[in-house]
């Protein structure tokens, strides 16, 4: 590892971008180029997730994997397929912040299923250090994947260390990444309605809905095959093992597209006569303000109480009926007021109810609402809403 004073300046710049208030794409190539000058790496992939459920929204990737992507489909099948004691849910659950496959196994990495059957044949790598971004509030919001290859040597525990100690900071660079974005364009038209793919139990597609393709090529790091993104592979290998009782939740994320609209991708594991026949189907919808408003707040870095007082705030409830509910009085609804502000970047109640939907859903704005109560197509979407004054 290099020295002290390299990794500290490493620690602070990684720190510093992080509170930037920059997109995803820009904080992470910033970060993960700050930290190659303390811990060397010939690739790197670094991955969000849903906070909710820890499924794979998306991944980045640096170095020696730039731009290697025909293999995705089959890591989302192994990560989220098979149980390796340094598979990001595993870590996750274990409460690890970072691992080596050569430190966990003693150098003896053929025990990783990941890297010799995966890493090794397709990319050459023989180490590979692992971290988890999670937040002060136990939340997980992405990991990363750093490699080595037999020249450059293992990962060191002191560098394996350092880099967990970069969780939490990366982890708010990702949280504030998520808002710094606007949806620009709109998505297909809400008639077309939900796409869905049945996946066999040979992992190939046996049938998709019409249109697939079109909203599949949406999501947020397409492959060369729209349809094997490693997003969609992550959901089947999940719901496969839903279907063992491996897992007690079936598999749903929420993934913002390329045109910055938010989708809800989930799996399902269909049953025969005999119980689970091997078949999958995942279903790709557009997802619903109340089912993104909460992965919105959460990014704020809000405490459970300003989280409660800003639910009431969406339900349009005012200072003293909040007092009364959260039992507290008005001047303490007015502090969690102030600071729930200050983390959103707003002036007032109106701005806050802005920023949390209009920033998602402005391409929908002006458009009519269909027999479903959602928007319908509009060719000519209205213009984001004024910024209202500030007041409380």
């Amino acid at each position: 590892m290099a020295s002290a004073l390299t990794a500290e300046r490493v620690r602070r710049d990684v720190e510093v971008v992080a509170r930037a208030g920059l997109d995803i794409d820009t904080f992470l190539a910033e970060a993960v180029d700050s930290l190659h000058r303390a811990v060397p790496y010939v690739a790197a992939c670094l991955a969000t997730v849903d906070p909710s459920t820890e499924l794979l929204t998306g991944t980045r990737k640096y170095g020696d994997l730039l731009g290697r992507d025909a293999h995705d489909h089959e890591w989302g099948l192994i990560e989220y397929g098979t149980i390796e004691r340094t598979a990001f849910s595993e870590m996750s659950q274990a409460g690890i912040a970072a691992a080596g496959v050569h430190e966990v196994y003693s150098g003896d990495t053929e025990r990783s299923l990941r890297l010799t059957t995966f890493m090794q044949p397709h990319f050459g790598y023989s180490d590979e250090l692992r971290v988890i971004f999670r937040d002060s509030g136990s939340q997980v919001w992405g990991g990363a994947a750093f490699f080595r290859d037999p020249e450059t040597g293992p990962f060191e525990p002191d560098e394996i260390d350092f880099v967990g100690s970069l969780s939490g900071a990366f982890a708010a660079g990702m949280r504030a990444g998520l808002l710094s974005r606007m949806a620009t364009t709109a998505p297909p038209p809400a008639s077309a309605g939900p796409t869905v793919l049945i996946v066999g139990p040979d992992d190939e597609i046996k049938q998709t809905s019409m249109g697939a393709e079109q909203r599949l090529s949406e999501l947020e790091t397409p492959t060369h095959n729209a349809r094997w993104t490693g997003l969609i592979t992550a959901l089947v290998a999940a719901a496969r093992r839903y279907a063992r009782g491996e897992s007690s939740v079936p598999p749903r994320s929420r993934v913002r597209s390329r045109s910055g609209m938010w989708l809800v991708l989930h799996a399902t594991p269909l049953l025969g006569p005999e119980g689970s026949s091997g078949d999958v189907v995942v279903t790709v919808e557009e997802a619903r303000p109340p089912e993104i408003v909460p992965l919105v707040v959460a990014a704020f870095g809000l405490t459970q109480r300003e989280r409660d007082v800003t639910q009431l705030v969406l339900q349009g409830v005012d200072t003293k009926e909040i007092a009364a509910t959260i039992h507290v009085s008005t001047y303490t609804v007015q502090d969690h007021l102030k600071s729930v502000f200050d983390k959103a970047g707003v002036r007032s109640r109106r701005e806050l109810i802005a920023r949390i939907y209009f920033d998602q859903y402005v391409p929908r704005m002006g458009a009519e609402l269909g027999p479903s109560g959602w928007f319908t197509a509009s060719e000519h979407p209205a213009e984001p809403p004024a910024q209202p004054q500030a007041s409380r």
